[in-house]
């Protein structure tokens, strides 16, 4: 009998779901770590200011969606001095430990005898069968007793949960109302783990969603939500509200959130602000002086590129031959290796100074590009070619209009999806030579070779 009642004990004690370890020890690390996170540092270096490993703070980033937890948040309110902390938890356990009495302990604390007796009784450690205190036990205990879960809107409202979800991952339709499955386009790039596959959806945005509602339900107040709880549903795991596959619907395809400041902090560390288009000759912008040009790459297949500058004033162009690199397509990619693609910083360099370096002085006065990583060595262009380089801000391409219009003429000639690579210094010089022989309206239908003819004169 006794033998059946101790194999019914440890079966019981099986299926019983350990909470494990008490993660208090680590609640001082985690306000640090989110507080970092906050600030644009990436989740492995965050976890090692604040004394954990990098995998562990790989672990809380991704568990928490890429959002801090509200109790680790800097908006998150400390705890008032009517609640035990930690250290005064910890100073219980050292003095339970050493024998003082309850009341000894609330006077050493300042605290009232009740305070701590009650404390001793409720956050006590009886797992293994004894009332000892421990303070990270206790302190865990305290924490699950204060929280206070609340059911968010979109578990509640069923209406509201199921108009979500159609608008995030209907299906696509025709006008004639037919289902269109499309294919299933598989995420290949960099880092795919931290995304899912794509397929084709409705794939409104949140934003998109949560705007649509009012329209949609003028007269009932409960069918509204804002764009970030959506994402909050989707991001955070335990919501229990949205299905954790939906982030396949959003644009970005995105499985983790990533905080706005780590967005902010990635400009190029080779573009500073006295080189950005801010700080450039007020004369570029009117086009009345010669000399000022645009660059950027137009790409390929197989990493294959071609460099094109544009005159401001003329609109002349010249067409930079970037062929592979010896060793490229040969073998395992080499980490951090050297850009073996043709469209490296050095190739660049090398192919723009060569390409300039027989204009006079007076037409080689500054260059305009994006922030791509290929101009990383533009302090040494300057030096060699003696031209000035200035950088446009982020996602602005209007800012090198010439430039942008010119790359789209190019695509006559140069289609997207091609290899780029195929094409000889003959045939780019070919190319160049048609669109500067073609009359251009703002020229007052002159070419561009004849308005750099004039300006040569």
């Amino acid at each position: 009998m006794d033998t059946h009642k101790r194999a019914s004990d440890r079966s019981t004690r099986a299926k019983m779901r350990s909470p494990g370890r008490p993660k208090v020890a680590h609640r001082a690390q985690q306000v640090l770590f989110w507080r970092l996170i906050e600030k644009g540092v990436s989740s492995e270096a965050a976890a090692v200011q604040v004394g954990a490993s990098a995998p562990v703070g790989s672990r809380w980033f991704r568990e928490a969606g890429g959002m801090p937890p509200s109790q680790y948040s800097s908006s998150a309110q400390s705890l008032s001095g009517r609640y035990l902390c930690f250290e005064e938890r910890e100073e219980i356990a050292l003095c339970r430990a050493q024998g003082l009495s309850v009341s000894a302990i609330a006077r050493k604390l300042g605290r009232a005898a009740s305070t701590v007796s009650r404390e001793l009784r409720r956050n006590a450690a009886t797992r293994s069968g004894s009332f000892e205190y421990r303070a990270t036990t206790a302190q865990w205990h305290a924490n699950r007793a204060a929280r206070r879960p609340k059911a968010t809107r979109l578990a509640l409202n069923e209406t509201l949960r199921q108009y979500v979800e159609d608008r995030l991952s209907g299906q696509v339709t025709g006008s004639d109302g037919v289902v269109v499955a499309g294919p299933e386009v598989r995420w290949t790039k960099r880092r795919s783990v931290r995304r899912q596959h794509r397929k084709w959806a409705s794939a409104w945005s949140p934003e998109q969603i949560a705007r649509r509602l009012p329209l949609d339900f003028p007269d009932d107040p409960l069918m509204r939500m804002s764009h970030e709880a959506i994402y909050q549903s989707l991001f955070i795991q335990g919501r229990g509200a949205l299905r954790r596959e939906l982030v396949a619907c959003l644009r970005s395809g995105r499985a983790l959130r990533v905080p706005s400041a780590r967005r902010k902090g990635k400009g190029r560390p080779f573009v500073s602000d006295e080189i950005m288009i801010s700080e450039r000759p007020a004369e570029v912008a009117d086009r009345a002086v010669p000399g000022h040009w645009e660059g950027d790459l137009i790409l390929g297949l197989k990493s294959s590129a071609i460099g094109t500058l544009v005159e401001r004033k003329t609109r002349f162009t010249l067409l930079l031959h970037l062929p592979p690199m010896p060793g490229h397509g040969v073998g395992p990619r080499q980490k951090n290796g050297p850009a073996l693609a043709g469209h490296g910083a050095e190739a660049v360099r090398v192919a723009i100074a060569k390409s300039i370096q027989d204009l006079p002085e007076y037409l080689r006065k500054s260059l305009t590009w994006d922030q791509g990583a290929e101009m990383a060595q533009h302090e040494k262009l300057k030096s060699e070619a003696g031209i000035d380089v200035y950088f446009c801000d982020p996602k602005s391409p209007w800012q090198r209009g010439s430039n942008e219009n010119t790359n789209g003429l190019l695509r006559q000639y140069f289609p997207k999806g091609t290899d780029l690579s195929v094409h000889g210094e003959d045939e780019l010089e070919a190319v160049a030579h048609t669109l500067n022989s073609r009359p251009r309206k703002t020229l007052g239908w002159k070419t561009p070779a004849e308005a750099l003819e004039d300006v040569l004169r």
